[in-house]
């Protein structure tokens, strides 16, 4: 075999049609200092050419390692040739001087007499992809491939629920001695890109930065690297992260991440998408990867305390949890939304001496509702569903609105605690007209400004924005995971620019 090949953790995946948007493309990831590209030659509406293109790369920027891909349709590729016109194109584009062969495992299985001259010449990755689902035995789908000998072997899932990120990434720490790229695709198999080096997998793939993926979840190097310190986490450093559904508009990871690396902790903070009916899912992954901790949002703060060995009492009252920790191998639950209500609000008037309306029935209205009505507010609560919100004032003793009545009142201020206006549907607001208060405080903080706040300024409104109740939960969750002081102005920078970087993605 070929001398044994040692990755950078990130493969950039470049897949293009044609030979000049594949150049550039790789420049430009060798400039940002990547070093380690795939050239998907299947994607070129000619494969051929792509031999040269490689070639005229690697005369320009030899230091690079280049993985030439031709995968087949049949194998959800795109090259339509037979399996020896695929054999031929791979060793062209290792003549040319790619350093690296995938080839899938179905065609492997069909021309193994081709493959020892590949193994002696480069390093040969043998590759399974399943874009339906993640098979129930892993074990099987790896001793199939490994009967067949490669330096490498990559298997690709995709992601339905939350344990298949655990079982994936499982593999590489049960079988160490047999060299791994392991990946399970689409939003909820997210977490696997990032942990899979630290599992022990050769490498994972990225996206370019100036274009999409070849495959479901892939983000751009500059990410990994940056937020989430791909190849820097220990084997034993800690896993954290945050449950909803959506997740992806969440600023916690580069929040909680920031603020790690403020703090050197060996830790990482990762989205995970968590569909309703899937909580019981998530906690077998929790205990298989094993988590650390992990922040709670919409729609799981409720039903995550059935989940729960222990509950703080403030929580409990509540009826809802925002964040979770494992102590002593249980899991326990605490609301650190409650004290990010009261404390913005604090700035700005009396509580004890105010009239507060709050707008929801859900989680965090709760908090929102416990937290001010222990500071000595009177209270008032609307929302969309009267009888949730009657049930909600009368666990605390406030006043149960329709939204036509609230909507005729004025008060010294309003707590809204919906989803309504939170990105992508920014033009949303529960209020159709005049908003009732001359304070308006938005707990959602994607966007920054909403629809709600904007109107609320339109009518000589005070307003504060979502990212100061964000901000102050987090710092005490960061407190409650790691026992360390939150960095709070690394975390508040932190939290700004992923908005800026939002806001410019959604105008561009």
């Amino acid at each position: 075999m070929g001398q044994k090949t040692i990755f950078p953790s990130i493969c950039i995946a470049l897949g293009f049609p044609d030979v000049e948007s594949l150049l550039a493309h790789a420049r430009a990831e060798y400039d940002s200092g990547e070093r380690f590209l795939e050239f998907r030659l299947d994607y070129l509406a000619s494969p051929e050419r792509g031999v040269g293109a490689v070639r005229k790369f690697l005369t320009r920027y030899p230091d690079c390692t280049i993985l030439a891909t031709c995968r087949r349709r049949q194998n959800q590729g795109r090259f339509t040739g037979s399996i020896e016109e695929q054999i031929k194109i791979l060793e062209a584009a290792h003549e040319a001087g790619a350093q690296a062969l995938d080839i899938e495992i179905e065609s492997a299985e069909n021309c193994e007499n081709h493959l020892a001259h590949l193994r002696s010449e480069a390093y040969l990755v043998l590759s399974y992809h399943n874009y339906g689902g993640t098979p129930p035995r892993l074990e099987s789908v790896l001793r199939r491939m490994a009967a067949i000998p490669a330096h490498a072997y990559k298997i690709v899932t995709t992601a339905r629920k939350p344990s298949d990120n655990s079982r994936v990434l499982s593999l590489a720490r049960s079988h160490p001695k047999i060299p791994t790229v392991l990946l399970a695709m689409g939003e909820t198999g997210f977490p696997t890109r990032v942990l899979s080096p630290a599992f022990g997998g050769l490498y994972t793939y990225a996206a370019p930065n100036m274009a999409g993926g070849t495959a479901s979840g892939q983000v751009s190097a500059k990410k990994l690297r940056g937020m989430y310190r791909v190849g820097k986490l220990a084997r034993d450093g800690k896993i954290y992260g945050v449950i909803a559904d959506p997740v992806g508009h969440s600023i916690s990871p580069a929040v909680h991440n920031r603020a790690f690396q403020a703090r050197r902790v060996d830790a990482v903070y990762l989205p995970f998408l968590v569909h309703p009916g899937q909580l019981k899912d998530f906690f077998v992954m929790a205990d298989e990867l094993p988590l650390a901790g992990f922040s709670v949002t919409i729609p799981h703060k409720q039903k995550i305390l059935r989940y729960l060995d222990w509950v703080d009492p403030v929580a409990r009252r509540i009826g809802a949890v925002n964040t979770v920790w494992r102590k002593a191998g249980k899991w326990r639950g605490a609301n650190t939304d409650a004290p990010g209500v009261t404390s913005p609000l604090e700035r700005h008037v009396r509580l004890n001496k105010s009239s507060v309306l709050v707008v929801g029935n859900g989680g965090a209205a709760r908090g929102a509702v416990f937290a001010l009505a222990a500071a000595g507010t009177k209270l008032a609560v609307t929302g969309r569903n009267l009888d949730r919100v009657r049930a909600l004032a009368s666990t605390c003793g406030a006043e149960a609105l329709s939204r036509d009545q609230a909507a005729a009142r004025t008060f010294d201020a309003l707590v809204h605690a919906t989803p309504l206006g939170m990105a992508p549907h920014v033009e949303k607001c529960f209020f159709d007209g005049r908003i009732p208060s001359k304070l308006v405080f938005d707990m959602v903080y994607t966007p920054r400004e909403t629809m709600l706040l904007r109107k609320a300024k339109d009518q000589g409104a005070e307003v504060i924005a979502g990212i100061e109740m964000f901000l102050e939960q987090a710092g005490r969750q960061f407190e409650i995971f790691t026992g360390e002081r939150p960095p709070k102005a690394v975390m508040e920078q932190a939290a700004l620019e992923a908005l800026a970087a939002r806001d410019q993605v959604a105008h561009a």
